[in-house]
């Protein structure tokens, strides 16, 4: 090899591992939708994939605290990390809004330091009951995160039995509160149905606004989250509507039952394929199917194999193997 060929080499293995070592948004950069699609800053799709906290109220609270963050992002090498902020159950921010906001700020700021994209969460089945809180919320939190590509704005975790009209008037009320502080930034919108009915959405969607994506939600071993599910997600795709999982879990809508393997797998296969971002359910250590550690797991990471749950075990090793 002569002097100069060397050289390139060399320069190449410095270059390719400078950016093996970049975090997620340097990487990325500020997330933007066109076309369908949610895309990076090279107009590429990101494909994040990371994990979603419990709510911010029992059990899960616990893990609300900056070593979660930095073991997550270092140990699980997630690359998003979702903040499940309890809204209308006692102590939720209905009731507690200084404590439930610190609780968000903590982690955000943390997700931030640590270079990975972040989903403020209004973790609440009934937003259009809470629209002027919300928007007093999302004001704030825009206000003070401004600019900031990190962040992603998820303004109504899981509408339930409620109609796409509903949905559509809560976030024409929401969104502008966003973008009276925060041009840019992502702003994600649920659908009816637990974030089921995406081709409902599809059909109508928001207008007059730039970088509006929807979440979609599975969970993969349900008997009813199967193939007239995932077809669902298939015609809101073909119809352009720009999708990120923000929510799904290896068990069942329940967050307990079977966690069956191969509907898991065919289930991560279509994310893969369809390069959809994702975060998966959930940061607590309940005996439950989807909980990603067993009861007992220290409340600021660190956990050994022996503290995790088979999900936490499964999920670990995915992340860790696709987010390389």
């Amino acid at each position: 090899m002569t002097k100069k060929a060397f050289i390139i080499v060399l320069l190449s293995l410095i270059f390719r591992g400078l950016l093996s070592a970049q975090t997620p948004v340097a990487k990325n950069g500020a997330l933007h939708v066109k076309g369908g699609q949610i895309l990076n800053q090279h107009g590429v799709e990101p494909q994040l994939r990371g994990i979603s906290l419990s709510w911010s109220l029992w059990g899960g609270r616990k893990y609300y605290n900056p070593e979660v963050v930095d073991w997550l992002t270092n140990d699980f090498k997630i690359s998003i990390l979702r903040v499940a902020m309890g809204v209308q159950p006692k102590h939720g921010y209905l009731d507690e809004p200084a404590l439930q906001k610190q609780l968000v700020i903590t982690e955000v700021d943390e997700a931030i330091k640590q270079g990975i994209y972040v989903l403020i969460d209004w973790h609440d089945h009934n937003s259009d009951k809470h629209t002027e809180q919300a928007k007093a919320f999302f004001a704030e939190m825009a206000k003070k995160y401004t600019g900031v590509p990190n962040v992603i704005y998820e303004i109504w975790n899981e509408p339930a039995k409620t109609t796409w009209d509903t949905v559509k008037n809560y976030a024409s009320q929401v969104i502008p509160e966003i973008r009276k502080y925060d041009k840019d930034n992502l702003i994600v919108v649920g659908s009816p149905h637990w974030d089921q009915d995406v081709d409902i959405a599809a059909a109508d969607p928001i207008t007059g606004f730039k970088n509006i994506a929807y979440s979609f939600h599975f969970y993969a071993s349900d008997p009813n989250h199967q193939e007239k599910l995932m077809a669902k997600a298939d015609k809101a795709i073909k119809m352009n509507l720009p999708l990120i999982v923000t929510e799904w879990g290896v068990g069942e809508s329940d967050g307990n039952g079977q966690f069956d393997r191969e509907k898991t797998k065919k289930w991560l296969n279509w994310a893969e394929a369809n390069h959809l971002s994702w975060a998966n359910w959930n940061v607590t250590d309940k005996q439950e199917t989807t909980a990603l550690m067993l009861p007992g797991a220290p409340a600021n990471g660190g956990w050994t194999q022996d503290q995790l749950s088979p999900a936490g075990i499964y999920i670990r090793d995915v992340l860790r193997t696709l987010n390389k």
